[in-house]
């Protein structure tokens, strides 16, 4: 669930081209509330609310206790610049999981890409969240050569971070570079077992998918629209495209989603999910 497009960051890569100039968009904290109750319905395991910047949003503390009052699993994927304190205290309610990501142990590199100087407000979060003992997941994403990812990495393992992972640039959104956002940018697992939803409401088989509106759950419920022609069409496109063995899933650091099947419900051991988002997300301090 993509509550907002807000975020204090304007990172070169962000797929959602988020920044401090974009809103919370149109869903309202009653239109996300009956969202979670459709995808709690339907089986959902556990939502991911991304952004933007999901911590912008006033309501998503509420959001993220509602998700739990009706058995759902919550992962808040921040950039973790700023943290209030009553959204630590519902990243430390159980069954809620944190995701971010990072770029390089350096404070230049890392700003270079967030266009922002926030690596040690990061950095500190990060370990306030190992102190917490909050489930974690750090995905590095490699953006350039020579670009200080394995330093990155040694300094999350110095931190205490264990669910580390990598991911490549998806050229989608401020990510394009020298092809276009299309199928190619896209693992081929989309719309299997996640959709995305959109501030507009807009829902998607993924968040980089973002051209490949199936319908608007401000207007439908989301039984509807996973049941639609339209949500076929969108499926037998995929098909089409990657044929019977899609290629293999995206790293579970590069975005919302996790896991062999780019699924954000899968479970290592029972344990919560595996590690942003098998899922797609390299952009998303934004």
């Amino acid at each position: 669930m993509e509550i907002t497009g807000k975020c204090q960051l304007e990172c070169t890569h962000c797929y959602a081209d988020s920044g401090p100039g974009v809103d919370h968009g149109t869903m309202t904290e009653s239109d996300w509330r009956r969202t979670i109750d459709q995808a709690a319905e339907l089986g959902t395991e556990m939502v991911q609310f991304i952004g933007g910047e999901p911590t912008l949003h006033p309501t998503l503390p509420t959001l993220m206790e509602h998700a739990r009052s009706r058995g759902v699993e919550v992962e808040v994927f921040s950039n973790l610049v700023h943290v209030r304190p009553a959204v630590w205290d519902v990243l430390s309610l159980p069954g809620v999981r944190l995701a971010t990501s990072y770029y390089s142990d350096d404070a230049g590199e890392h700003a270079a890409v967030t266009r922002r100087n926030t690596h040690e407000r990061t950095k500190s979060n990060i370990a306030e969240a190992v102190r917490r003992s909050i489930p974690l997941r750090v995905g590095v994403v490699d953006l350039a050569d020579g670009q200080r990812s394995e330093q990155a990495v040694a300094e999350l393992r110095a931190l205490g971070v264990s669910e580390i992972g990598t991911d490549r640039l998806r050229q989608v959104g401020r990510g394009v570079q020298v092809e276009e956002a299309s199928l190619n940018q896209l693992c081929g697992h989309c719309g299997n077992g996640k959709i995305a939803v959109a501030p507009t409401g807009e829902v998607w088989p993924c968040v980089f998918s973002r051209w490949m509106s199936v319908g608007n759950a401000r207007e439908y419920a989301l039984a509807d629209i996973l049941t639609s022609p339209r949500m076929a069409a969108t499926e037998q496109q995929l098909r089409d495209h990657f044929g019977a063995f899609p290629r293999s899933a995206c790293d579970p650091q590069c975005g919302p989603n996790c896991g062999p099947a780019c699924n954000p419900s899968c479970w290592p051991t029972g344990a919560g999910p595996c590690g942003p988002k098998g899922g797609c997300q390299p952009n998303y301090d934004a």
